[in-house]
């Protein structure tokens, strides 16, 4: 932030970008190693990998070596290894429960997202503002060997036993690669529409989070830290929405569902445009982060339940390859913000999202109609 007070918002997109981006590049190969190798040994070792490389970046900040381009760096090896371990961590899921199951197995598990973005702020302040930085990093790195150690004992006799063909080949790389995307399309083809679908929250409303300290800042008056609680409440929404799936079940029409919760979570995308009291911000972003979490979890028990084992998760690394597109969309938010201003950029965010999502309800019965 600078001394006027003002930032600019390519910055504040930047490392959030910066995570998001290596899921089109990594992404597809990550889908490759996770259908040909072991799934949970491929978990465990990323998360080993991640806690050493968190604690180095925490020696480095008790050393006083840090500068903003390792933040930049340290972001883009940990978005790399995210857009890897959430795809099998997905599929893992489907492996370890029963097939009549992983409904409720999938929405239960998405509990964690919605449920560190709620706390996850307010404990990472408490733990700068009390220990620093270092202890911070320090305790991440503890928590991913944790994860590691946690998933040591999971059964996974639910996975599909692979045959010679389907086993890890370095040669076969690229070639899986694009059997990953011909099965999408010609024996998903609803789930490929869902996939162009999840551009809606994955691209074009999500970017609203990335500016949430400039929205505190410029629209709300308040300090920018202020934005820590508006996330943590768009957590909560998220969380309550895990919730009420896990416990009510999804609707027959799920591919319905996911085509409303687009439209709605657009919706206050433009809302909050034109938001500037401050409890309704709050509802507003608990509202969205609900909408949120129900269209991604929605998603995911649908590529879980109709995409057979062995394209599991090359199927589910498509999503990372469309969610990384926010790099690029971001860079056109952040400009746009520059140029205009805040509220201007982000009500055509919405404007553009109920555009899209209005589109796939009337003309995309193949969605409209998904069970």
């Amino acid at each position: 932030m600078s001394e006027d007070g003002s930032n600019s918002a390519l910055l504040v997109i930047g490392i959030g970008g910066a995570v998001a981006l290596p899921g089109i590049f990594i992404g597809p190969l990550g889908g490759v190693l996770g259908d040909r190798l072991d799934r949970r040994k491929l978990v465990i070792v990323i998360d080993v990998f991640m806690a050493i490389l968190a604690f180095v970046f925490a020696l480095l900040v008790h050393m006083n070596l840090i500068e903003i381009w390792h933040a930049y760096l340290y972001a883009l090896i940990a978005g790399s290894c995210e857009s890897i371990k959430m795809p099998v961590r997905h599929a893992l899921v489907a492996n370890s429960v029963p097939p009549k199951d992983i409904s409720n197995a999938f929405a239960t598990s998405v509990l964690t997202i919605p449920g560190t973005r709620m706390i996850g702020p307010f404990i990472g302040g408490v733990i700068v503002s009390s220990f620093g930085f270092f202890w911070n990093f320090t305790i991440e790195a503890f928590l991913y060997l944790g994860t590691a150690l946690w998933l040591l004992p999971m059964s996974i006799e639910y996975a599909g036993t692979k045959t010679e063909e389907q086993t890890f080949n370095l040669r076969r790389m690229f070639p899986d690669v694009f059997d990953g995307f011909k099965y999408l399309w010609q024996k998903q083809k609803s789930l490929s529409f869902l996939i162009l679908l999840s551009s809606v929250p994955n691209i074009i409303c999500q970017p609203v989070l990335f500016l949430l300290p400039l929205y505190t800042a410029s629209v709300l008056n308040r300090g920018a830290d202020f934005g820590g609680y508006l996330l943590a409440v768009n957590g909560a929404g998220g969380l309550f929405m895990v919730l009420f799936l896990s416990a009510f079940g999804f609707p027959s029409k799920r591919g319905l569902l996911c085509i409303i919760a687009a439209l709605i979570s657009a919706s206050f995308t433009l809302l909050l445009s034109q938001t500037v009291w401050i409890p309704l911000a709050f509802f507003v972003l608990a509202a969205f982060g609900a909408t949120q979490t129900a269209f991604r979890t929605t998603t995911g028990v649908l590529t879980q339940t109709l995409t057979d084992d062995s394209y599991r998760v090359r199927v589910m690394s498509v999503y990372r390859v469309v969610a990384g597109m926010v790099v690029i969309f971001g860079i056109g938010v952040g400009l746009m913000t520059d140029f205009t201003s805040l509220r201007w950029t982000i009500g055509t965010m919405g404007l553009i999202a109920i555009l899209i999502a209005g589109l796939f309800l009337v003309l995309f019965p193949v969605v409209r109609n998904q069970e």
